[in-house]
C-alpha cells in the first residue's frame, strides 16, 4: 500500500513539475535564453540604430555572453571581434584608443565596438539585415562579391544559396535567436 501511494504523490508532484513548465513558459524560456548586459546592450544598440535583439542575438551566436571568448581564429570578447576589425572601428568611429585586453574584459567596450560595426555593416548592405549579418561573420567582401556576382541575393529565404556553410548556418543561428529574444522580451 505504501508503495502505490509513493508511486501516485511522485506522478502527482511530476505532473504538477510538467504543468508549471508549460503554464510559465516565459519564465522556461528566459531561464534557457537570457540576457545579459542588457543596459550595455540598449545603450549602444540606440547610439546605432540597431534593434537590442539584434545585438543580443550576434552576441549569444558569437559568445554566448563570455566575455573572456577567444575563437580559433583570434576573435575576441563578447562579440567576438578580430583584433584589426576592432582597431579599423576605432580609427573609423574616433574612439579612444581601446585594446584587445579591453575587448576580452570589459562587456561595454565589445558591445560598442561591435555594436558600431554592425551599423556600418547595415549602412553598407543598404539596411539589409541580413547580409549584414552575413558581412559580420563572413566579411563584408565576400559578402559584396556573393551579392555582385548572383551567387546570393542576401534575403532569409535564399539563405541556403550562402557558398560557406559556416556563414550559413551563422545567420539561421542569428536570426533564430532574434526571433526568440523579439518573442521573449518584446519591451527590450
Amino acid at each position: 500500500m505504501k508503495v502505490l501511494l509513493r508511486k501516485r504523490v511522485v506522478l502527482v508532484l511530476l505532473l504538477g513539475l510538467i504543468a508549471i513548465l508549460f503554464l510559465k513558459s516565459d519564465w522556461l524560456g528566459e531561464y534557457m535564453y537570457p540576457v545579459y548586459y542588457k543596459d550595455d546592450i540598449r545603450a549602444s544598440a540606440s547610439n546605432y540604430g540597431l534593434e537590442p535583439h539584434l545585438v543580443a542575438a550576434v552576441i549569444r551566436t558569437e559568445s554566448n555572453y563570455k566575455t573572456s571568448s577567444q575563437s580559433v581564429k583570434g576573435a575576441v570578447g563578447l562579440m567576438q571581434m578580430m583584433p584589426n576589425t576592432a582597431k579599423d572601428v576605432v580609427r573609423r568611429a574616433g574612439f579612444t584608443e581601446v585594446t584587445e585586453d579591453m575587448l576580452k574584459q570589459r562587456a561595454d567596450v565589445s558591445i560598442e565596438l561591435g555594436s558600431w560595426y554592425l551599423s556600418s555593416l547595415h549602412q553598407r548592405f543598404d539596411q539589409n539585415s541580413i547580409a549584414a549579418i552575413a558581412a559580420y561573420n563572413a566579411g563584408p567582401t565576400r559578402v559584396s562579391e556573393w551579392l555582385n556576382t548572383g551567387e546570393w541575393d542576401g534575403k532569409l529565404e535564399t539563405v541556403k544559396q550562402i557558398p560557406y556553410g559556416e556563414t550559413r548556418h551563422y545567420v539561421q543561428r542569428v536570426i533564430y535567436y532574434y526571433n526568440k529574444y523579439k518573442e521573449l522580451y518584446p519591451d527590450f
